[in-house]
């Protein structure tokens, strides 16, 4: 039997560093993103250019992403390593999972397109409508499915059960997320709604 010391070593700064950026991301563009709904700050910053304010900010939140899931291989890296699944379903489980939430997240955001994914809508820049094909048509958050399924893929496949914690803290800050980019969304979209009725 394991010891929690033995799976999770807490001492290592790269886990914490790792932890740390995972929160950071959508809690920073959530707020971002209310700020320029409120005050369009990036959009001035671009001259009044919603569009180019949108692509500056999908450009910054896809590459901080890109740091978020180096500095988590980092962390995986430094943490004991346990083999969690007998063969060949160590290689086969981890593999499926990362093929399938990389699905969820790539075909969520050719289905939104640019500014559909990267919080366009805050912008002003709204659909013309609900987006209900796949994968909408199987999650109602496939992104943020898709990109908890790859945590955990990565987790199985470098056999680092400390990965499967970060997981579920991933998980966990994605449902906290979803409860404040939902509610302000739908607001977004009832507004717009209601400005067609009266006009």
């Amino acid at each position: 039997m394991f010891s929690l010391d033995s799976l999770v070593d807490l001492a290592q700064t790269s886990l914490l560093v790792s932890l740390i950026s995972i929160l950071f991301n959508p809690v920073a563009w959530n707020i971002v993103a209310q700020n320029e709904h409120k005050h369009k700050t990036i959009t001035r910053m671009f001259g009044g250019n919603a569009r180019y304010g949108c692509y500056f900010l999908a450009v910054m939140i896809f590459s901080f992403g890109m740091v978020r899931d180096s500095l988590y291989q980092r962390a995986l890296h430094d943490q004991p390593r346990h083999a969690m699944l007998p063969a060949p379903f160590d290689s086969i489980v981890p593999a499926a999972l990362f093929l399938v939430g990389q699905t969820f997240v790539v075909t969520s955001t050719w289905a939104l397109g640019i500014t559909g994914t990267f919080l366009g809508d805050y912008f002003g820049i709204l659909m013309d409508h609900r987006v209900e094909g796949f994968p909408f048509n199987v999650l109602r958050d496939p992104m943020y499915v898709g990109s908890t399924m790859s945590f955990a893929a990565a987790a199985l496949w470098f056999e680092r059960p400390a990965g499967l914690f970060v997981t579920l803290y991933v998980y966990i800050v994605y449902v906290v997320a979803l409860r404040f980019e939902g509610p302000f969304t739908d607001m977004i979209y009832a507004k717009r709604e209601e400005s067609r009725k009266k006009a």
